[in-house]
């Protein structure tokens, strides 16, 4: 079965917390962004990926209005509208960062999505890492 552009932005959009076709979701998870050192799979979890350790990091809490909505063209996509910023590394090994998820809790929880990033990026050092606006974009398709 394939879903149809329709069906895929309103589901993105009820899940992002955004206004729907469908409505919102009852009780729609906050959505954690967490940075991957290695590619998860469908069947992970929240405790099962793997995450970067470096000292200072967690996941970063998002909300509906850190995201824009879906369009509804194919196909169906939703990005971040603001930047989204992780704390700043203070030690621990470099962390080479080549996917990102978003989960349902600050730690452990449900894989919700996942996607590899466009270029892999080594967290030195003081380095904050940070999506600009517009960079983070899951696809239902």
């Amino acid at each position: 079965m394939s879903f149809s552009d329709y069906t895929e932005a309103a589901l993105l959009n009820a899940l992002f917390g955004k206004t729907s076709n469908f409505g919102a979701l009852g009780s729609a998870p906050t959505l954690y962004v967490a940075l991957l050192t290695a590619a998860p799979s469908d069947s992970d979890d929240g405790s099962t990926i793997t995450e970067a350790d470096y000292t200072g990091y967690s996941r970063q809490s998002t909300a509906a209005t850190d995201w824009n909505a879906s369009s509804g063209t194919s196909p169906s996509t939703i990005d971040n509208a603001n930047a989204i910023g992780f704390p700043q590394k203070t030690g621990g090994a470099d962390d080479t960062v080549t996917h990102v998820a978003l989960v349902d809790a600050s730690s452990g929880g449900n894989l919700i999505a996942h996607t590899a990033l466009n270029n892999s990026k080594t967290i030195q050092d003081n380095d904050t890492p940070e999506f600009a606006a517009g960079e983070l974009n899951f696809t239902l398709d």
